[in-house]
C-alpha cells in the first residue's frame, strides 16, 4: 500500500472557463487521487503556474475568456520552466489541425479516455 500514498505527488491543471465542466473534471481527478489545481482561462492558468510547483499535466480547453488556448501554449513553450508539460486539450472543437497538444478530446468527454490518458501522462497504471 506504500504507492497508493504517492498517487497525490501527481499534479494536473485544469483549464477551462466552463465553472460545471471545470468543478467536474477536478473532482473526478481529485477522487482518482490526483492533485488537480483549477483554472478559470489561459491567464489564470499562467498566474498560478509563475508561483506554483510545475505539474505533471495540463488539461487545456480552448474556447475561453480572457486568454484562450491557443494563446496560453503560445506563453507555455516560450516559458522554459513550463515548455515539458504535456497538455491534453479538451474541446468542443471538431477541427483538430491547428491544435498544438500531446492529445486532443472532443467533447463531450469520454471519463474512461481522459483517465486514461492522464494516467499515461503521470506514469501511473489505468486502475482496475
Amino acid at each position: 500500500m506504500q504507492d497508493e500514498g504517492k498517487k497525490d505527488d501527481f499534479r494536473v491543471l485544469v483549464v477551462e472557463d466552463d465553472e460545471d465542466a471545470r468543478d467536474a473534471m477536478v473532482a473526478l481527478l481529485q477522487m482518482k487521487g490526483y492533485r488537480a489545481v483549477p483554472a478559470g482561462n489561459g491567464q489564470e492558468a499562467l498566474d498560478y503556474l509563475k508561483k506554483a510547483p510545475v505539474p505533471d499535466l495540463i488539461i487545456l480547453d480552448l474556447w475561453m475568456p480572457v486568454m484562450d488556448g491557443w494563446q496560453f501554449r503560445i506563453e507555455q513553450v516560450k516559458d522554459p520552466r513550463l515548455a515539458h508539460i504535456p497538455v491534453i486539450v479538451v474541446t468542443a472543437l471538431s477541427d483538430r489541425a491547428d491544435v498544438d497538444a500531446n492529445e486532443v478530446i472532443i467533447k463531450p468527454v469520454d471519463v474512461d479516455r481522459l483517465l486514461t490518458s492522464v494516467n499515461q501522462y503521470c506514469r501511473r497504471e489505468p486502475a482496475p
